[in-house]
């Protein structure tokens, strides 16, 4: 079995967990094991679109892992996360209620190619060990800024303290950051509450299947 699957995530399940479960399914039925992997992290709180890959077909993910992507987001202000998101420690910064047009005028000012610090709760490794069990070992490191593309950010809808989005942007971007650096900008503070990856270059999640729809219940 060698091909390229859509699958919504949940929320609550991590990329892992979605590629084990379907690992597990398709060895069963086939009577071997199964190569299964995934194109692009989408944290536990996330839903959405994830590129999963099966036998040869794995050999392909760099180029699945390189396409632009689009969100929706919703953003709390007023607050901030240690993790830029729901999982981490909510702590209240400001009482500051900004204008749309405050929001719309911070948000223009991302559009285009930005350097970004991914947050210390991610994948990215350093020195061979994942971010977020160093930080959760309360270790110090610094994490590396890149350069990314933010090709458009729609504001779907806001009323304070929720601000709803969607954007395109470039392959390694990480939308947690950019909520919290829109936060910072406003002078409010940010922090991710939910978010859906929609596509991926041409693929989406309109097109994906859900677990279920595949016979996975667990």
């Amino acid at each position: 079995m060698d091909e390229m699957l859509l699958i919504d995530k949940p929320v609550g399940l991590t990329s892992f967990g979605v590629v084990a479960r379907i690992r597990r399914k398709l060895s069963n039925e086939l009577g071997k094991k199964v190569k299964v992997g995934h194109t692009g992290t989408l944290d536990p709180f996330a839903s959405g679109l994830m590129i999963i890959l099966t036998g040869k077909e794995c050999k392909n993910a760099n180029h699945y892992s390189k396409l632009d992507k689009s969100y929706r987001a919703t953003i709390c202000l007023g607050k901030t996360s240690t993790t830029g998101d729901v999982e981490g420690e909510i702590k209240d910064v400001s009482s500051v209620i900004p204008s749309r047009e405050d929001i719309e005028g911070v948000i223009s000012k991302f559009i285009g190619e930005i350097t970004q610090t991914p947050p210390i709760y991610s994948a990215i490794k350093i020195d061979g060990k994942r971010a977020y069990d160093l930080a959760r070992k309360g270790k110090d490191f610094e994490m590396p800024s890149r350069k990314v593309t933010i090709y458009d950010i729609k504001i779907l809808s806001y009323t304070y303290p929720e601000l709803v989005i969607e954007t395109k942007v470039s392959s390694g971007t990480y939308i947690r950051t950019l909520a919290s650096d829109i936060g910072d900008k406003l002078k409010t503070g940010a922090y991710t509450k939910e978010l859906r990856r929609l596509t991926v270059g041409k693929y989406n999640v309109k097109d994906a299947k859900t677990l279920l729809d595949l016979g996975i219940v667990d």
